[in-house]
């Protein structure tokens, strides 16, 4: 009887350094996603791109000033840092072994059925609404009226989350 042995192999790719300091500048100067693209990042890049270009929408709605404003800023400040972060941590990665293994996303059963579909209903939920916002149907002025249910429902879902493992 012949046995078949199967053998799984990791392809392991070299991994070209990234400059922290040209994705500091490209995410300073062009600061719609472009720094992520240049990491390698390119889905992360299109989100990026897709957050800048509704809140540089939202800057034309004098009722979601000042709060789009400083939302507006405080993204741009974030995506320079997480672009810089995520080149030195590929620089990293790359010190250590020289290369990089390819990173596979491996879903299982276990991990699925561990998850909480909490952040995906609030995340549709404030998608919706700032929708709604868009379309005239709410004002914004009602919007950030209600933003601290938010911080609310975020907080009553930690401590939910606490006393559910605790007990």
């Amino acid at each position: 009887m012949e046995e078949k042995v199967i053998v799984q192999e990791k392809i392991v790719l070299p991994k070209p350094r990234k400059s922290p300091i040209l994705s500091f500048l490209l995410s300073f100067f062009f600061p719609f996603g472009v720094g992520p693209f240049y990491n390698g990042e390119v889905i992360k890049g299109l989100v990026y791109l897709l957050i800048f270009a509704g809140l540089v929408t939202m800057q034309q709605h004098s009722d979601a000033q000042p709060f789009a404003g400083i939302v507006l800023g405080a993204f741009y400040i974030f995506q320079i840092i997480d672009s810089v972060n995520v080149a030195n941590k590929i620089n990293r990665r790359a010190l250590v072994g020289g290369e990089v293994e390819e990173e596979e996303a491996v879903l299982t059963t276990e991990a699925v059925i561990a998850g909480s579909i909490f952040w995906g209903v609030l995340l549709i939920a404030l998608g919706g609404i700032l929708l709604l916002g868009n379309f005239d149907v709410i004002s914004y002025k009602t919007i950030l009226d209600f933003w601290p249910v938010v911080v609310i429902v975020i907080g009553g879902k930690l401590i939910f989350d606490y006393l559910s493992k605790k007990g």
